[in-house]
């Protein structure tokens, strides 16, 4: 793994002013932070979008988060940059077409699993065009309405198997993400999707689960709202999270999640032994264990 804080004020330093053409597809919580933060930088002279949703159309239209909305196949033509941020299997889905139908273009995703997607275009021909990216920045909330300005500033960006990608490509996805204020951090697809796992995947299995146990045991709505402390709000916060982003999630990064889980539920019968045991000093030594996270989190 290497990381990299070269800012975007070095860039812009070295005189390079071109305006590039960038479509979005997918114009929501993170498509659409992108894009303001890519016109109001001046990085892009016009983004176009793409969405299924005519409702989404409107709304990124509205809320100038895009200048013009097109389809699929005419926006890749008339771009310079094309960012995927579409659930991962529909990202999937496309990916494989739109190489079939660039030049130059420079195709990037942003989603959180990546070994599946690069193994899926492994042999394209056109695979050099194509750079695997991970923006670490997101909330609980989706749509075009969720997008928020100056998301991505001082936030990291993993690009995976940097040396699958063309030279060219990668150094102008670089210039992208220092524009956004992002530091950039290298590793491989496999890597990845294990750490992912561990820091985002399971955080959003771990609220889900909670908000159904909140669900299921406390039947009254009213004391749910009335008590409810700023520790169970922030830690079921992500329980609002668009399930259709996160079952492809699981279901491509099933293997590391799975892993993840059996040791997160080791851990619960570890804390739930003490209690039933009535064991107060493991109980307090497993507590003051987590609180060596504070090193690494403050």
């Amino acid at each position: 793994m290497e990381n990299t804080n070269t800012n975007s004020t070095e860039q812009e330093s070295m005189g390079d002013t071109k305006k590039y053409t960038v479509t979005v597809v997918g114009v929501g919580l993170i498509g659409g932070s992108m894009a303001l933060a890519l016109k109001e930088k001046g990085f892009a002279g016009k983004v176009i979008g793409v969405e299924k949703s005519e409702t989404h159309r409107q709304k990124a239209l509205q809320l100038g988060l895009v200048d013009e909305v097109w389809n699929m196949e005419e926006a890749i033509t008339q771009s310079d940059i094309i960012i995927l941020s579409v659930p991962v299997g529909v990202c999937m889905e496309v990916l494989p077409g739109i190489l079939n139908k660039i030049d130059r273009q420079v195709v990037i995703d942003v989603g959180s699993t990546k070994q599946g997607l690069i193994e899926i275009v492994s042999g394209h021909p056109k695979r050099g065009r194509f750079v695997a990216t991970h923006p670490m920045w997101g909330t609980e909330y989706s749509g075009p309405e969720a997008a928020v300005k100056g998301a991505f500033a001082g936030k990291a960006n993993v690009i995976c198997n940097k040396h699958e990608s063309d030279a060219d490509a990668v150094e102008l996805i670089e210039k992208l993400y220092r524009t956004l204020g992002m530091y950039l951090v290298y590793m491989n697809a496999a890597d990845h999707d294990v750490h992912v796992a561990y820091v985002s995947h399971i955080s959003h299995i771990t609220s889900f689960a909670l908000a159904n146990t909140v669900l299921e045991k406390e039947k009254e709505e009213d004391a749910i709202f009335e008590l409810a402390s700023a520790g169970f709000e922030s830690t079921v916060r992500l329980a609002k999270s668009n399930p259709a982003m996160w079952v492809p999630v699981f279901m491509q990064n099933r293997e590391n999640v799975l892993d993840v889980l059996n040791e997160h539920i080791s851990q619960l019968r570890k804390f739930k032994a003490c209690l039933e045991k009535e064991n107060t000093e493991y109980l307090q030594e497993l507590i003051e264990n987590a609180n060596k996270i504070r090193k690494i989190i403050k």
